[in-house]
């Protein structure tokens, strides 16, 4: 089972060397990894020569934002399992062979996601973080989550709901996994930590620039879903259901906040 990983590039030097050697230094024998770079100016295109004949691919060509980057490494991807890191996170040790074990036990799965962990710019745990058993009426709720991250899918399932939708530039994959589920697609978890999140200042999540672009382009994907959430408490229901029919992760989360001190 080949398992195929892009990384779309841009301007992110003081990350990605990290990001293309936790792919590269995985163990499983049979990934495809391709760099996508829009026009980095940085030094990234240093790095990424610097890697050149451990990469399978590079691309070099300006795209219209970084979901169409990403479509267009998938376009030139061959694996049966497709996942991508951006150029400030990180995958931890052995995750790939993880993931595709996983796949391997369950055939009918079309996403499996695992857990990851929230780091800084310096790369220091703020805060563990999980994947939620995914549910439609949930994740218009704004309850429930992937780790994107540790999130992998299957090719035919990727191609057949129309890849990702370029036109979002801020939850790309919120819309794939609502896409995939309208589909019929099933999704399934592995219980384990499988990358790093990193938040920054530069980053869409950490900037705090784009909070009014998601808050946007989630009411769209609810229009599409035909979901649209209006009440409070029924959130709070939701959200209350969906740790209570999902005790594996809310007993991890309870754990690791005693342990590390993290909110859970």
């Amino acid at each position: 089972m080949k398992v195929s990983i892009v990384t779309i590039s841009y301007n992110q030097v003081r990350y990605l060397e990290q990001a293309i050697c936790s792919v590269l230094e995985q163990d499983y024998p049979n990934i495809e990894y391709i760099v996508v770079d829009a026009g980095s100016t940085d030094g990234s295109r240093e790095i990424i020569e610097k890697y050149r004949d451990q990469i399978d691919q590079i691309i070099f060509e300006s795209d219209d934002g970084p979901a169409d980057g990403l479509n267009k490494g998938f376009q030139h991807a061959n694996g049966d399992i497709f996942g991508y890191l951006n150029s400030d996170d990180i995958l931890l040790p052995n995750a790939v062979s993880q993931i595709a074990q996983a796949f391997h036990k369950n055939s009918d799965a079309s996403v499996i996601s695992g857990h990851g962990a929230i780091i800084d710019a310096d790369g220091r745990i703020r805060k563990q973080v999980y994947s939620h058993r995914f549910n439609l009426n949930a994740y218009a709720y704004g309850v429930c989550v992937l780790v994107q991250q540790a999130s992998f899918f299957r090719k035919d399932d990727f191609f057949r709901v129309g890849c990702f939708n370029p036109f979002n530039r801020v939850s790309w994959d919120g819309e794939l996994w609502a896409d995939m589920a309208l589909s019929g697609a099933k999704f399934s978890r592995l219980h384990s930590y499988l990358a790093n999140f990193r938040v920054h200042g530069k980053s869409i999540t950490g900037s705090g620039e784009y909070r009014m672009e998601i808050q946007k382009q989630h009411a769209r994907i609810c229009q599409k879903i035909g979901i649209f959430p209006k009440s409070n408490l029924k959130r709070k229901i939701i959200w209350s259901l969906n740790r209570l029919s999902d005790p594996i992760t809310t007993t991890a989360r309870f754990l690791d906040g005693v342990k590390n001190g993290f909110s859970a």
